[in-house]
């Protein structure tokens, strides 16, 4: 481990020195090497601290051994003991931060959330899901831009997609792709019973054309009158436009912009996320087998989160983690949800580096 830090180290140091005479180098090769910096300083930076915490625990050493004025000695043992303990931090944090990067981790993020079994009632919490996400997304700094939602009468959606953008983003939603369960009484039913509903989230890394080659010939493009939110802000004219992908099947409708050319522009955006998700899904199934971590795995048709309202109790089953603080997470506080996904899928691939 410590070879390969000596190693990120000198690179980051060359880049350095590369960057100190700007002028000198073409302004594309100047941004690659400052996106290389960017990525490389936080390993760094730590494994900086590493060593200066390494210093002062032999400084410590030293001085017990020399030192003849007990106040002084306990002094040093103490300074050791603190030492120590920030050294297996320090070595834990480096392990982590020299497991692979996911190349999708920087990404925006399309989101789609569908309601599932429950009828009306699955609607509402597939609408809840889209608040929680939206507040979550905002707190983060990302962007949230809605692209296509389908209503239903009491303010529930059948469908919603919408983009989030800002870097990092699927890092930190990538864990949010499966079947949502929520348990409650709904707001519908007189006889105060407890139902069961649920609703299919997808996440999916935003793809550039680069990437993911549409050929023209194979969509049709067909343009449509926007429906109104309640009422209101009907378009009057046909600027909505459906998106068939022939080879595939797939259909993108998008109706947020008031211009059928920016309606256009992100149809073609998350189609480009779905094609490259399904190239992402069949290289995932083929390395299922092999895969020890599953957490974030993908699988769109994995129960992986109960929401019991009555309990006011969030259980997300992947890593057997439950919260009673639901109140708070479907206003959007995700943070401790994602976090100790984060954590549980960086033990299990860190277990599987060391077990290899």
């Amino acid at each position: 481990m410590f070879e390969k830090l000596d190693d990120v180290t000198a690179k980051y140091e060359e880049i350095m020195y590369k960057l100190s005479a700007p002028d000198a180098l073409p302004r594309d090769k100047y941004m690659e090497l400052m996106k290389e910096q960017n990525d490389l300083a936080p390993l760094v930076e730590k494994y900086r601290s590493y060593r200066e915490n390494q210093k002062e625990m032999e400084d410590a050493l030293e001085l017990i051994s020399a030192e003849s004025d007990e106040e002084m000695k306990a002094l040093a043992r103490e300074t050791l003991s603190e030492a120590k303990e920030k050294d297996k931090k320090y070595e834990e944090e480096l392990k982590i931060m020299l497991l692979p990067k996911d190349k999708d981790d920087d990404r925006n993020v399309i989101v789609e959330i569908r309601a599932g079994a429950g009828g009306e009632e699955a609607a509402l919490f597939a609408a809840n899901l889209y608040r929680m996400y939206v507040r979550f997304s905002e707190n983060e700094g990302f962007k949230v831009e809605t692209t296509d939602v389908e209503e239903t009468g009491i303010g529930g959606f059948k469908y919603v997609s919408f983009m989030i953008n800002g870097k990092g983003a699927y890092s930190r939603l990538k864990y949010e792709s499966g079947v949502h369960r929520v348990q409650r009484v709904p707001e519908t039913e007189s006889g105060g019973r407890i139902h069961t509903s649920t609703a299919t989230v997808a996440i999916m890394p935003e793809a550039t054309e680069v990437e993911v080659d549409i050929d023209p010939k194979d969509c049709r493009v067909d343009v449509f009158r926007a429906s109104g939110n309640g009422g209101q802000c009907v378009n009057t004219t046909d600027s909505a436009v459906r998106l068939t992908h022939i080879p595939t099947g797939i259909v993108i409708s998008c109706q947020d912009e008031k211009s059928q050319i920016k309606n256009k522009a992100k149809a073609f955006k998350v189609l480009r996320a779905k094609l490259y998700d399904l190239e992402r899904q069949k290289a995932h199934d083929k390395e299922a087998d092999l895969r020890k971590s599953q957490v974030g795995s993908g699988d769109r048709s994995e129960k992986i989160r109960t929401y019991n309202f009555p309990q006011s109790r969030l259980t997300d089953h992947r890593i057997n983690l439950t919260l009673y603080s639901l109140d708070k997470i479907i206003d959007g506080d995700l943070e401790p949800v994602i976090d100790a996904l984060t954590a549980a899928d960086q033990a299990e691939k860190l277990a599987s580096v060391e077990e290899g």
